[in-house]
């Protein structure tokens, strides 16, 4: 199935563990670029989100946001030095004697607050496996979200294109059929023209096929005819199929523009030169159009 490049998935899921919500979004990019944003106590995750986007996605800027709540307990622990901070008062019963003064209860117990060095940070430590555990669902139903989207805007881009082939063909179907006309009309110009400027004398008809023959052979388009419409074929079935196109239809699509500029330098009809015109103009837009897949 063919998928777009740009996407968007999010997923929430509140357990006795964790919050959890997980976010994901991309946009055209010629590979696999991942990125994320994730809580730098659970920084750990960043590879293996990385590793079950790629198993999603196979090319795209891809940005991961997750954002992890712990309401079993929290995230770091406070202690206090105790020696520390009986440093502290005890420097504090040294101050008020010497300031004649007496420090009251509340009045330490703010003081003391204010000395940030006798608090003790502690970081959790965390069982992987069990927190990997609780993401992986979550990370995997943004993405199952995110690959649906995807889908949808693919199957835009698909009939989008197809449409878009199929005028192409019908262009290069009147080409084909201008092409011999042509050909017969430079024979009967040129027959006319040195009809004209020899009148009465008989004209060698061998000579007029034989630069006939060298016109036909210049503007003869049957081959780059065949190969686009090889070409288109082949469109067709990379469409339809259920591996990742981008890459492949991006070098088809140049070799379709390459037949249609050699059919364009060769024709020596306007009616043709229009025809080429709007199947160049056709490859284009399917060229735009696949950058969006992936």
């Amino acid at each position: 199935m063919v998928k777009s490049m740009t996407g968007y998935g999010r997923a929430q899921k509140n357990s006795d563990l964790f919050n959890i919500t997980a976010e994901v979004k991309s946009v055209n990019h010629r590979y696999f670029e991942f990125s994320s944003r994730v809580p730098r106590s659970y920084a750990f995750l960043d590879e293996k989100l990385k590793s079950l986007a790629n198993s999603y996605i196979s090319r795209g800027k891809v940005e991961f946001s997750l954002q992890i709540e712990n309401v079993a307990s929290s995230d770091t622990e406070v202690s206090v030095n105790k020696p520390l901070a009986q440093s502290y008062i005890k420097a504090f019963g040294e101050l008020s004697e010497i300031a004649g003064k007496n420090i009251s209860g509340e009045l330490l117990l703010s003081s003391l607050i204010n000395c940030r060095d006798i608090f003790e940070y502690t970081k959790q430590e965390f069982d992987e496996d069990s927190v990997w555990n609780e993401v992986l669902p979550v990370a995997s139903e943004a993405l199952e979200k995110f690959v649906k989207m995807r889908e949808a805007e693919g199957e835009k881009l698909k009939n989008d294109v197809l449409s878009r082939a199929k005028f192409i063909l019908e262009k290069v179907e009147k080409v084909e059929e201008r092409s011999p006309q042509t050909v017969k009309e430079y024979n009967d110009k040129l027959l006319s023209r040195i009809s004209e400027f020899l009148s009465g004398i008989q004209v060698d008809e061998q000579r007029i096929a034989t630069e006939c023959a060298i016109f036909a052979d210049k503007v003869a388009v049957a081959e780059e005819t065949v190969r686009l419409r090889s070409h288109i074929d082949q469109l067709n079935q990379f469409l339809n199929s259920d591996e990742p196109i981008g890459r492949k239809t991006d070098f088809l699509v140049q070799e379709m523009n390459r037949e249609a500029n050699t059919i364009g330098s060769k024709a020596q009809d306007v009616e043709i030169a229009r025809g080429v015109l709007d199947i160049k103009s056709e490859i284009e837009k399917i060229r735009e159009q696949i950058q969006n897949i992936e």
